[in-house]
């Protein structure tokens, strides 16, 4: 039998919520990476990577935001999670994140850096995972989505915007 999302939170020390529903960081690298080494626009050194838990809920989503690192999701237990992806390039799509891989699901999703994004529980209670992140992502890495902008630039996805943000 599965845990409830509240035996998660408590069990893993998850916090409230954030941009990526209840989170907790499992893992922060020690190497550090000199901002003189990074891209521009990275406002000081980073540790190399990190990873973290995250919990979403019915209630709880990802909030739509984009962060300048690439990040890997990790699907570990619960219902499969719609993620709404949004390219550089102007095209967008909907992926599965979750373990029935007949059904076009992925245990995996890779979002590359600067690509905006937002997440919800395809059905059901809730979905646990993790994410990598590299180079970690500090607040000042952290972009939130702006509904009108996101949908001027993808109005093919403008709905979708709408049903996930609402």
């Amino acid at each position: 039998m599965q845990p409830t999302a509240e035996q998660i939170v408590e069990w893993l020390g998850l916090q409230a919520p954030t941009t990526c529903g209840y989170v907790s960081e499992s893992y922060r690298s020690d190497w550090q990476v000199p901002q003189a080494a990074l891209p521009a626009g990275y406002p000081g050194s980073r540790p190399l990577g990190n990873v973290f838990y995250f919990l979403v809920t019915p209630q709880v989503r990802v909030v739509l935001h984009r962060i300048r690192s690439d990040q890997m999701y990790h699907h570990y237990i619960g219902v499969p999670l719609e993620v709404l992806l949004f390219y550089a390039d102007g095209h967008s799509e909907l992926k599965l994140v979750g373990g029935d891989l007949a059904a076009g699901e992925r245990p995996q999703l890779f979002i590359p850096g600067g690509a905006f994004h937002t997440a919800r529980v395809a059905r059901g209670d809730y979905a646990l995972l993790g994410t990598s992140v590299w180079l970690r992502a500090d607040p000042a890495d952290v972009e939130l989505g702006n509904f009108d902008e996101l949908s001027a630039r993808y109005p093919a996805a403008r709905d979708q915007i709408a049903a996930f943000t609402s």
